[in-house]
Order: structure tokens, then sequence, then C-alpha cells
């Protein structure tokens, strides 16, 4: 009789498994919620105004042990755009120009993260990173930095007046000030004025001189400074 049921006695494990609950994930229609501190994808923060907290100092990219990490920096600059100036991007006095993670190479192993001395760089939730072209999965500053919250103002544009950089990493700067809305407003308006008369982007106002005179007086020059110090 044993030779006879064996057969059967062979099926006894999917037979019982047919009626429990299914174990399996329903992904992606139901994402798996992730850990308070999943290693997902990079994020370039930026301070409350809008400036990017990014110092382009490179430590993350001699951190990574996989060099997956390019970073170029830049001097920020403070000359007007209107004769020639490239603006500022960040509180210090240089800022990431080129950023880059290689994700094909990327380890998630955070070191980059700890090498950061501003806490310019983290780590999201985000890991549906994969994809059949290799060039996509190479990040660029674009695709890395954090979008504008509300209330922030796009870069460039001056520091807060009367705040030094360590003001920012401190935490006393919270939101844009008017002097730098100003200048972002008029800077906008003169790239609208120069697509509209130029008939494409051209140098900042070059078509609106009213527009000049507004973004030169939210941020004075060191000779203006200096007039107004010794009347």
């Amino acid at each position: 009789m044993s030779e006879l049921f064996a057969p059967v006695a062979g099926f006894g494990v999917s037979f019982s498994t047919m009626f429990r609950k299914v174990a399996t994930e329903e992904y992606p229609e139901k994402p798996r919620p992730t850990a308070p501190r999943f290693h997902g994808r990079h994020q370039l923060n930026r301070y409350p105004d809008g400036l990017e907290k990014c110092i382009g100092c490179e430590l993350c990219a001699w951190a990574c042990p996989a060099d997956a990490i390019l970073v170029e920096g830049a001097d920020n600059d403070d000359t007007p755009l209107d004769q020639g100036g490239k603006g500022r991007f960040s509180p210090g006095e240089r800022y990431g120009r080129v950023y880059q993670i290689n994700y094909l190479r990327c380890i998630f192993c955070g070191l980059c993260i700890e090498a950061c001395p501003t806490r310019a760089l983290t780590m999201t939730n985000f890991y549906e990173l994969a994809d059949n072209d290799r060039g996509k999965l190479i990040f660029t500053k674009d695709q890395l930095l954090a979008p504008l919250q509300s209330g922030m103002l796009q870069t460039p544009f001056p520091m807060s007046d009367g705040l030094e950089e360590r003001d920012y990493y401190q935490g006393k700067v919270s939101e844009p000030t008017a002097a730098q809305r100003a200048y972002v407003d008029a800077r906008d308006a003169a790239d609208d004025e120069d697509d509209a008369y130029a008939g494409g982007p051209g140098n900042v106002g070059a078509a609106v001189p009213g527009v000049h005179d507004l973004v030169h007086s939210t941020h004075p020059t060191a000779a203006e400074t200096r007039e107004g110090a010794n009347p």
C-alpha cells in the first residue's frame, strides 16, 4: 500500500501550500517601504534661501572607494551678470560646477555622505535606478540637485546682506531676504526681455538698463560701500 500512495505523498508539500496566504511581494504595484536610513539615490541639498550647500571641495569624490563620483569646483563670482559675472551659487568661495555620480560603479556604502563637511550630499529612499541604457545611469548635477521648495529662489543670486558663510552653516538663514527676491526678479525680467527682443538668450539685461539699475542696487559695489562709510 505504501508503494501505491508514494507518488501522491510527493505532492504533500504542494497541496499544503495551495491553501496558505501568498508570501510574494506585489512589486511594482505595491512597492515595499524602505527603512528610514535606507541608502538610495543621492541628493544635493540647498539652504532655505535656495543657495546650494555644495562647495566643490571634492572630498566625496576622494572618499568614494568605487571612483563613482566626479566633481569639478568653480569660484563664485559676485561681478554683475551683465558685466560677464557668473553669479553666486553657494555661500562659500567655491561651488560644484560639475557633479556626476556613476551608478554603474556606486556601491551605496555612504562614505561620501560621511565625508561631506556641509551636509550637501545625502541619500534618499529612491532605489528604482535600473535602466537598459548605461548612459542614463550617470546622473548629472541637474538630476541630483534638490528641487526648489516653497520660498526658495533659483541660483545664482547674492548671499543675504550682513551674513557670512558660517551663518549659513549655523542655521541662521531661514528664508530669502527682500533684496535677494528683488535681485532674482530683476534677473528673470532681464532674461525675458533679452529673449523677446534679441530672439534668444544673451547677456543678462542687455536691452533693459532700468532692470540693471535694480539688480545693482540690491548688491552695491565695494566702491559704493566705501563711499557710504566715509561721506
